[in-house]
Order: C-alpha cells, then structure tokens, then sequence
C-alpha cells in the first residue's frame, strides 16, 4: 500500500509541535494543532506567528492551521493522513494518549511520536497491531525551522510505506536531512554528540588540572576539529546543565551494560554544584560563561573558573598554529594534544563501535553528525582526515580495543571509510556501497 501525506495533525503545542506546525503550513500543507486547551492551542499558534524567530515566514500560511483540545477535539484527527505527537517528555503521558487516539484515526494515516530520547518499544508495549504498524519516531532537531536533521526510527512492526511516506514527505516536501536510525537510546545524534559533551565535562577536568585553561579547551574543541565554535562549555550553555542533567539520567537507565557512556552520567563535583544552585546556562543569565552590561554601555564577558569557583575576566585562547587542524592537535605530544586525543579519539572511537547497534551504516552516523550537531564532517569522514589506520595503531599501542568498524576497515585491507571522492563508503559487510543520494 502506497501511503501519501497531505494533511497533518500536530498534538502538543510547545516549541517542537509548534515548530513541526509551522513547517508544515509553510509548505502548504494543512495543519490541526491540538493542545490541552483550546487557550494553549491559541498562544501555540501566535507563538507560530509572532515568535522571536517566527516558526513561519509568511503570515499568510498560518491561515492553514486550525486549533483546539485534546478534549474537545481529538475526533478530527480522523480528517488527517499523519498524527505527530509531539508531547511532554514522559512515557506514561505518550501512551496515555495514544490509547486514546487510535480509536479515533483514519485506517492508513500514519503516526509518529516526536521524541528524544523514549525507545518507541515501551511507547508502543501492548498497544494494538494497527498502530504498532504504522507507528514511527520522527525526531525532529530544534528549532525545526532551522535544523536539517530529522532521525527516523520504525519500531519492530513498523511497515515499510509508513518509512516511505515519512521519508517522502519530511525529506521532499519539508526539505529535512532524513536520517535513519534504530530504536535505542538517544538514536545516533545525541548518543554521540552527549557522550561527547559529558565525557568531555569529566576529561576536561584533567586537562584544567594539566593547566590548560577552559576557554583554550574550547577553542581546541572548535575550528581545528571542525566543530562549532561555542565549543565545549559555551554548547553546554546553550543547552543547559539542567537539560544534560537529564540526558545523562536517560542514559544511566537506558544504555546497555559495559556502554563506554556509563561512565560519565553524572556530573562532576563542580558542575553538580552549579546545577543545584540553578546556574545552569545562557536561560539564567550564566553558566561557565556570562555577559555582563557595564555602565558605559559595553559588555564584560566572564568565565566562571571550574578550579578556583568564582567568577574571573575571559582571557584569550593559546592554541597556537600547531594545532589548527584535527591530525596536527590530536597527534600532538603536548597538552593540547593529549586532551583532544582523549576527549575527541574517544568520541570517534565511541562512534566508531556503535555500527549496526545504532545505525546500519557509517553514512547515518556522519549525515547525523553534520545536520544535527553542525560538525563539519562525521565521525567517519573525520577519521579518514586522521588516517584510520594510524588512529588504530594508536588505540593498540594503548592498550585499547579496536571498535567495530575499524576492525571491518582492517579485515577489509582498508585505508579509508569511503573512497572514490566520497562516492563509495565500508559496509559493516567489509564491501563497498554506493553513497546514497542526500
């Protein structure tokens, strides 16, 4: 059965379902927005016009969008051709509505729980066949306007067309960066990109200890490995302590025994203290960095000192023309190298283990990286610029396993991940596969 989405309903109204909304109805496509009352419907769809950004461009499209409650009007779901759940963040509420909601739709709509982090298995458990079956996750990236990275996940029942139609329309019509990935704790981008962020919150540590000061350590996890340049603690900032407080509970429950990320779910001692008393980021006007207004008019920007506990000036980064690309820093025998080969060797090396446990192939993993953490290459694409070979000689000599896909690079006689200007990538198989088209 070919399924084709041309009307949508969006059930939960905060920044995602809005965001998704806006999306749609800026494609033409019409919306049914429903929250928990018609009044928080009604501040979702002006938030949609009038949002600092606006989730629509053109006022106009906003016409496409009716509201109302979950109450009151859940019935008209049956009027849609996907239902997207964009609720709270808590299981118990997700199923709650979906046990009512499956009476109510269209035989051939298709669903989708926007989630994070929520194995759409124990969403599902017990639920009817007809919904396991054309049930998926759509993890879209915030803000949805902005963002490329949308990560689709089929449960075990899900059919094939329900995947088609997703991709189909999220990829064609909304223009997303549809990435498919598998049914574990936080998919592929925030399994790796938090690892990488809470490791590095514990490595870090070490480097400070080492005399490295923390604006250096963001500038090292910035330009010279191809990541943004908020590097590692003005990214926590922008996110939140609170926020990674709860990635890192969701991952202390979640992830498999003998994970590599078990050991860094909690926070240090010191970034604990800054979460209990609520400095948790850019939200409270600080977090390891603040802006403050002086009297004439400029802005002071300070760094709060992870050693000493206070408040001090922001000072410039050293990281020196030695290290301004990724192969240079990491395979430095200094400080800086050392650091970087920890935080961010390990990082790739944790990506590099997760094939097919989190995706079935390299190219996910890398199109995740880039579209939702702005990495300017992947994992993979990161590690034929390092050499693949060299980076796991390194590993051995450390005494260290060789993770999953750099073990098929070796059985395979391989010297990259992809070859053929990028054309080609190494299937977990050790054969090579034509690249699919973005």
């Amino acid at each position: 059965m070919s399924r084709e989405i041309k009307s949508v309903a969006v059930l939960g109204g905060g920044t995602m379902g809005a965001g998704i909304a806006g999306a749609c109805a800026s494609d033409g496509v019409p919306v049914l927005l429903l929250d928990v009352s018609s009044d928080a419907a009604a501040a979702s769809l002006d938030r949609i016009k009038t949002g600092k950004p606006p989730a629509i461009d053109d006022p106009t499209k906003a016409d496409l969008i009716s509201i109302g409650s979950f109450d009151n009007d859940l019935a008209r779901i049956a009027e849609c051709d996907w239902i997207c759940e964009a609720i709270i963040e808590d299981l118990a509420t997700k199923r709650a509505l979906f046990e009512k909601l499956e009476p109510l739709r269209r035989p051939g709509s298709v669903i989708s729980t926007n989630t994070s982090g929520i194995p759409l298995r124990d969403v599902t458990a017990g639920m009817p066949e007809s919904l396991r079956r054309d049930i998926a996750v759509t993890h879209f990236f915030n803000p949805v306007k902005v963002m490329r990275l949308m990560e689709l996940i089929p449960g075990e029942d899900t059919t094939p067309d329900v995947m088609a139609a997703f991709a189909d329309f999220c990829g064609r019509r909304l223009g997303k960066g549809v990435v498919y990935a598998k049914d574990t704790v936080n998919f592929i981008g925030n399994r790796i990109g938090c690892f990488w962020m809470l490791s590095g919150l514990h490595k870090a540590k070490a480097a400070l200890d080492a005399g490295l000061s923390m604006e250096t350590i963001d500038a090292l996890m910035g330009k010279p490995v191809g990541l943004p340049p908020t590097g590692l603690y003005g990214l926590i900032d922008l996110i939140g302590l609170d926020v990674m407080d709860l990635v890192g509970k969701n991952l202390e429950v979640n992830l498999p025994d003998g994970d590599a990320g078990r050991a860094y779910t909690r926070f240090p001692t010191v970034e604990a203290a800054m979460l209990a008393r609520g400095q948790l980021g850019r939200k409270t006007g600080g977090g390891f960095y603040r802006m403050t207004k002086l009297d004439d008019g400029s802005r002071r920007k300070e760094v709060f000192d992870l050693q000493a506990e206070d408040w001090r000036d922001a000072g410039d980064s050293d990281i020196g023309d030695a290290h301004d690309t990724a192969e240079a820093l990491l395979f430095a025998d200094d400080m800086a190298g050392r650091f970087a080969w920890d935080l961010m060797g390990g990082a790739l090396a944790y990506a590099a283990d997760l094939v097919p446990e989190i995706s079935d192939d390299i190219v996910n993993i890398d199109r995740a990286m880039r579209w939702g953490f702005a990495w300017r290459q992947g994992p993979f694409q990161l590690l034929d610029a390092l050499g693949p070979p060299r980076f796991a000689e390194r590993l051995e000599n450390e005494g260290k396993p060789l993770p999953a896909m750099l073990e098929v690079l070796r059985d395979a006689g391989a010297q990259s991940f992809y070859r053929t200007d990028g054309s080609e990538f190494l299937g977990r198989d050790g054969a090579w596969h034509r690249v699919p088209a973005e």
